[in-house]
């Protein structure tokens, strides 16, 4: 059954991503810390990583992210920014792209394209459920893009990766989102993080 999933890393504090975001620092300053665990998953004492990161890196239908998450360029687009992943990015899937500023759409080597919604999340999702076809879709992030997904009701199964490490600032996933009813299914712990899949809804 085709679900809309959403995996992401979290500090303790609750940070999906650190303050002053620009191109030095793609996830906020000290934000890169939260995704130190898949880097090395599978590596002598990252063994029970392995298995979240192979999830984490599956292959969707379709993709939902915000342009926080796409790039530090803010305002009208007056360069050429093709995302933080090179030439290939990991998605090998539509990605839509919350945007205020239209921009056409972009292929990437391996199969990403991102398109740019202007409408608002609600339509970026049916584009990306009716791209996806019977694959999943995926709220790639970032905080403000997950907060609109639970606010929508929109997401099935949420895979938070808790890092036990503090930001004290920045993203705050769960900022200003009612309480969507997490009931866990699933945990896997590491000496990295702690890895909880939770079915969303009451």
């Amino acid at each position: 059954m085709t679900k809309t999933t959403c995996h992401i890393s979290i500090s303790l504090d609750g940070f999906v991503a650190g303050p002053d975001q620009d191109r030095d620092n793609p996830a906020g300053v000290g934000g890169l810390r939260l995704h130190e665990w898949h880097w090395h998953a599978g590596e002598p004492g990252h063994e029970e990583d392995g298995g979240p990161r192979d999830e984490l890196m599956k292959r969707r239908g379709a993709y939902v992210m915000g342009r926080n998450m796409f790039g530090p360029i803010r305002g009208e687009w007056r360069e050429d920014w093709r995302g933080w992943w090179g030439e290939e990015p990991p998605y090998h899937a539509p990605v839509f792209v919350l945007t205020h500023h239209p921009r056409d759409p972009i292929e990437m080597q391996g199969g990403t394209t991102f398109h740019f919604v202007t409408e608002g999340f609600d339509a970026a999702l049916r584009r990306a459920r009716a791209a996806a076809g019977d694959g999943d879709v995926d709220i790639a992030g970032g905080a403000a893009t997950v907060g609109q997904a639970l606010a929508a009701q929109a997401i099935d199964e949420l895979v938070l990766d808790i890092v036990p490490v503090l930001l004290g600032a920045g993203e705050r996933l769960f900022e200003g989102v009612e309480d969507p009813g997490l009931r866990p299914a699933e945990a896997t712990h590491s000496p990295h993080a702690t890895h909880v899949r939770y079915r969303v809804g009451r």
